[in-house]
């Protein structure tokens, strides 16, 4: 087992993982070990990835420490893989076959360090018809029939940014992935490769679906079911100043709350009288227009009826609950989620903010003896603190999209 000698916290301190430089899931797989406490490398290619914000607002990059290494010139290989011999976890985002034309694919970096877990994450996976095709989020989710779940049946399905396949079928199966597989590794001294795939982690999440669709308790259409919007007391409703509510008074206990708090007690059907729930959304419906989103937060305070007030990215930080939490945490200048889940005995913390592209070379170099990385240094070039945020996509781009 490596050890890294840079002070570590959290559970994962002591464990070092090389990124191999990315967009989206591969980066936030990658921030999420360095949160847990890992001592985290990030490979940066001179000029910095396509698609990437402002180095200095990149949050996904927190706790890392970063290196320039050209890939493509005589030495860059050989750098990578001695990162890799010293590493516990790797994780690289190309498509299918482009690490292994780059010299730094899994057999040669086992051939240095056989306990490596090398962990792979693309959209479509390592094998497939569709391996080697580029892709976003949202092609990922379309293909699963997760997309086709949301929204409304006289609508196309809106797109829920990319935070159901990159991120929650993506990044974190990833993470469970490369932990799981350095548990087999650090008992047997056998490293492997994890083949993480966005659409194989978004298909599972649909696990239980698929079992009440099985059992006949789900209907294959949008807008029909308890859990997707065709429930009226499960859903969203507008408010007198445009804003909305979110209701979700399934059990019997809180729907008798619910419509009760609302005063339409002496008026609203049975739960589960399906047939009359479209009377019962328009009454819903009419009833919250009534007052403004804060004027019903105030209503629904402190009560059982499950209704909160949707926020926007901005408010979110300041509401009481995630406030007193400390769900979100100022660090630089940047309002940010702090690290998640939470450790009784092994504290996590932001430790620093977004690592600069090359910054670190000389530490990284000395902590990780690879003294050839200090000899790299002068042809680093990373990118502009000005970077486009819609970067032209470099020629071995990955399946997810421009690793």
């Amino acid at each position: 087992m490596t050890v890294a000698k840079t002070p570590g916290h959290g559970p994962l301190a002591g464990v070092r993982v090389v990124e191999l430089a990315g967009i989206g899931p591969g980066p936030f797989a990658a921030m999420l070990l360095a949160d847990l406490g890992a001592d985290v490398v990030r490979v940066d290619r001179p000029g910095g990835p396509g698609l990437a914000v402002n180095p200095l607002h990149d949050v996904t990059n927190r706790n890392k420490r970063s290196v320039i290494v050209d890939l493509k010139s005589p030495a860059g290989p050989d750098l990578v893989l001695d990162l890799a011999d010293r590493a516990d976890i790797l994780i690289e985002g190309y498509r299918p076959g482009v690490a292994e034309r780059l010299g730094v694919g899994p057999e040669v970096c086992h051939a240095r360090n056989p306990a490596l877990v090398y962990g792979r994450m693309t959209g479509w996976g390592q094998q497939g018809p569709l391996a080697r095709r580029a892709g976003h989020d949202i092609a990922y989710i379309a293909l699963t029939g997760a997309l086709g779940l949301i929204g409304t049946p006289d609508a196309p399905p809106p797109a829920p940014a990319n935070l159901l396949g990159d991120y929650a079928g993506g990044s974190l199966y990833l993470v469970v992935g490369v932990l799981a597989a350095l548990h087999h590794a650090r008992a047997t001294g056998a490293g492997q490769v994890v083949d993480a795939a966005i659409v194989d982690g978004t298909a599972h999440l649909s696990a239980m679906l698929h079992g009440m669709l099985a059992a006949g308790r789900w209907q294959d259409r949008r807008a029909a079911n308890l859990l997707d919007g065709g429930c009226p007391f499960y859903g969203t409703y507008e408010t007198a100043d445009g804003r909305y509510m979110a209701v979700g008074a399934l059990e019997q206990q809180f729907y008798a709350e619910f419509v009760d708090l609302l005063g339409i007690a002496d008026r609203a059907p049975a739960r589960k009288d399906t047939a009359a729930w479209d009377e019962l959304r328009a009454t819903v419906a009419a009833r919250f227009k009534t007052r403004t989103r804060d004027e019903w937060t105030a209503v629904f305070e402190g009560s059982d009826a499950c209704v909160a007030p949707v926020l926007s990215l901005g408010e979110a930080p300041h509401h009481p609950h995630l406030a007193a939490r400390g769900t979100f945490t100022d660090v630089g200048g940047i309002t940010q989620p702090a690290p998640a889940p939470r450790f009784s005995a092994t504290h996590t913390s932001v430790r620093r903010g977004p690592a600069q592209p090359g910054a670190d070379t000389a530490d990284v170099a000395r902590d990780w003896d690879i003294p050839g990385l200090s000899q790299n240094v002068s042809t680093e070039a990373g990118p502009s603190p000005d970077v486009s945020a819609t970067g032209a996509r470099p020629p071995d781009a990955s399946a997810k999209d421009t690793a």
